[in-house]
């Protein structure tokens, strides 16, 4: 490996400043920390780690260069990225008209919380691998701390410090956001968040589209 540690350090520090982001993230992991606990926001947490696996490895073998270089190709992922974020807030925005207020039903695949935990890491995984501009923020990024004497090792370590920033980011908020999830016990709480989230999902939607 020809990276030095300090590098390493400087590449960490960028890449959680870009997981702090606002985005979609923030407020699918959220929304399942504040109802359904700290589990199930972790849940989201992995698959929004794991959705960025997939794009770093896609920037990393060099697939992130073509994907920027076919506009069409490009444009037609972003679209389909900003249909499901659409389709997420929508079904959100009708969890808030349940009795009480949308206690994310909406999301099981089963009985339990089980079924709410692979719904949350679905949702985190497709949201991330439906955004093709972490790919292109990745392919711009990662040459700023490589060499021409770089080797796969050195990007394969960046791209593991990515992951984990990413995962170690959106912890943080799940551990945070549900440790107030007594708070949105009250049917008010729920439907005011579910409204909220679906609304931020639509409209960042539509400024995917919009700057597409």
């Amino acid at each position: 490996m020809t990276i030095g540690p300090e590098v390493v350090a400087s590449y960490a520090g960028v890449a959680l400043l870009g997981a702090m982001s606002p985005g979609p993230d923030f407020a699918l992991v959220s929304r399942f920390a504040a109802l359904r606990g700290r589990l199930a926001g972790l849940g989201a947490a992995a698959g929004v780690a794991a959705g960025m696996a997939v794009n770093t490895a896609a920037a990393v073998v060099g697939v992130g260069a073509a994907l920027a270089a076919s506009p069409t190709v490009f444009r037609a992922i972003t679209l389909a990225g900003a249909a499901y974020l659409c389709y997420l807030g929508v079904r959100s925005l009708l969890a808030a008209r349940a009795t009480d207020g949308g206690g994310l039903q909406d999301a099981d695949t089963g009985d339990g919380e089980s079924g709410v935990r692979r719904a949350a890491f679905r949702q985190g995984l497709i949201t991330n691998v439906l955004n093709p501009k972490s790919i292109v923020f990745l392919v711009a990024l990662l040459p700023q701390f490589l060499t021409d004497h770089s080797t796969w090792a050195d990007k394969s370590v960046l791209g593991v410090i990515t992951v984990l920033m990413v995962l170690v980011w959106f912890s943080a908020v799940s551990l945070a956001v549900g440790a107030f999830q007594a708070a949105f016990h009250r049917p008010a709480a729920r439907r005011a968040l579910n409204i909220a989230t679906g609304l931020v999902l639509i409209a960042l939607a539509l400024v995917i589209v919009l700057t597409s």
